[in-house]
């Protein structure tokens, strides 16, 4: 359980890093549905996600998750080739950004809009993390580690616990800090927001291409 787990923690901590879904949680927080709305959000995304990871756990046969050494290697190839495209589409974008001043205005009125209505924020949390490609990408991948190690089910709902909430982070974590330190609640969510826009593409990236480098190497040497 320790190899899967020092390699699942990474992988998690990349999943996480998503700036979107930490803004969208604040604006829901500083609305007037306030913690209402961010818990039902906060809800939205734990369950879809956690509903995602089972799936893929559990259910893996349903999309092939092989349990024969070569056809093994082979999907560790292929994950390995696309964390690696993935992590260079991220850094691609991050250098050339597409901006859109208008739709992100847009956007925004939209989420303070939400605030006002708590109910909604429940399918908003869902969608939010249904789109989010980049996390989901890293969780397929997570999911597969969890499937594929020789560990009992105990272990495994472990693993499963970890991987949900460290990659629903964004969601949770404002609701907790404002909780346990209203007063400064919004400075140090402001400073982690700060932080994961300086620095969150870059860290991701690193997580994936070495994700990617182990996967394909851990392919390359299965297949010899």
């Amino acid at each position: 359980m320790l190899a899967a787990l020092s390699f699942l923690l990474p992988l998690s901590l990349g999943g996480a890093v998503s700036p979107m879904m930490l803004t969208e949680q604040t604006v829901l927080l500083a609305g007037s549905g306030g913690r209402p709305a961010a818990k039902r959000y906060a809800l939205g995304v734990v369950l879809t996600l956690l509903l995602i990871v089972v799936a893929l756990v559990f259910f893996g046969h349903v999309i092939s998750l092989p349990t024969e050494p070569k056809l093994s290697a082979s999907l560790d190839l292929a994950l390995g080739a696309g964390l690696l495209c993935l992590a260079a589409a991220i850094e691609w974008i991050g250098r050339h950004p597409i901006r859109r001043p208008s739709r992100r205005t847009e956007g925004a009125g939209a989420r303070r809009s939400l605030s006002d209505r708590p109910e909604a924020a429940f399918p908003f949390g869902v969608f939010s993390m249904a789109t989010n490609f980049t996390t989901l990408a890293i969780v397929v991948v997570a999911a597969k580690e969890i499937a594929g190690a020789d560990l009992g089910t105990a272990d495994r709902i472990v693993l499963i616990a970890v991987l949900v909430t460290v990659c629903s982070v964004p969601a949770w974590l404002p609701l907790a800090v404002t909780r346990i330190a209203p007063r400064t609640g919004d400075a140090a969510l402001e400073r982690l927001h700060s932080f994961i826009d300086d620095h969150g593409r870059t860290a991701v990236v690193l997580l994936l291409v070495a994700a990617g480098l182990f996967l394909v190497g851990r392919g390359l040497v299965d297949l010899i």
